[in-house]
């Protein structure tokens, strides 16, 4: 029986030519852009393990994760994911989260305009001019001291990602030691109920 002319010379190289995955199809024509998505799930044992399972599985990279129980009453929990990728793949990774049993709902944030908000904890070490610099900027940033000593400054900022980003760039050279961050927080403008 012989092979069709490409399957030979596929052969003869030894190159394997199957049919490529979804996943692996790319989209030329389309932008990587970021999303937030918020998922309303029973709080239940194993739930984030089969959300953040679904992302490895694929190859979906999740940028910010933030987990906490919603309602006591309904045993609910919102998990917020913020993640990226061309419009094709995350309409994708909300289809799928949709067939995972314990998700009740999923609501893409940034789409529905959405306000995000995230917490972060910035500890400062610094002498003399950087010690008042770090200050100058800190109160520009609206940022709150929660802790001084003599030798260092932990600020509290709260805001958008980017807000956060700039302001951890310039405490660098004044002598950046540590950053805790909480991860995005959403919520949708208006009246109507999430879950």
């Amino acid at each position: 029986m012989s092979r069709p002319p490409r399957a030979r010379t596929a052969a003869k190289s030894g190159v394997r030519e199957d049919p490529a995955s979804a996943y692996d199809m790319t989209h030329a024509n389309e932008v990587v852009e970021q999303r937030t998505l918020a998922c309303i799930v029973d709080n239940e044992p194993g739930v984030l393990a089969r959300v953040v399972g679904l992302f490895s599985a694929r190859g979906y990279n999740i940028e910010s994760l933030t987990v906490a129980e919603i309602d006591r009453n309904a045993h609910q929990s919102r998990i917020t994911i913020v993640t990226s990728g061309t419009n094709h793949v995350l309409e994708q990774i909300e289809q799928q989260l949709l067939r995972l049993v314990p998700v009740a709902k999923v609501i893409d944030v940034t789409q529905s305009g959405g306000i995000e908000r995230e917490l972060a904890l910035v500890k400062v070490a610094g002498t003399g001019d950087k010690r008042v610099e770090a200050l100058r900027i800190s109160e520009i940033f609206r940022t709150r001291v929660i802790d001084t000593t003599n030798e260092s400054f932990i600020f509290e900022i709260t805001g958008a990602s980017m807000k956060i980003d700039q302001f951890i760039e310039l405490m660098r050279p004044l002598g950046l030691v540590e950053v805790s961050r909480t991860g995005v927080l959403s919520i949708q403008r208006g009246k109507e109920k999430a879950g």
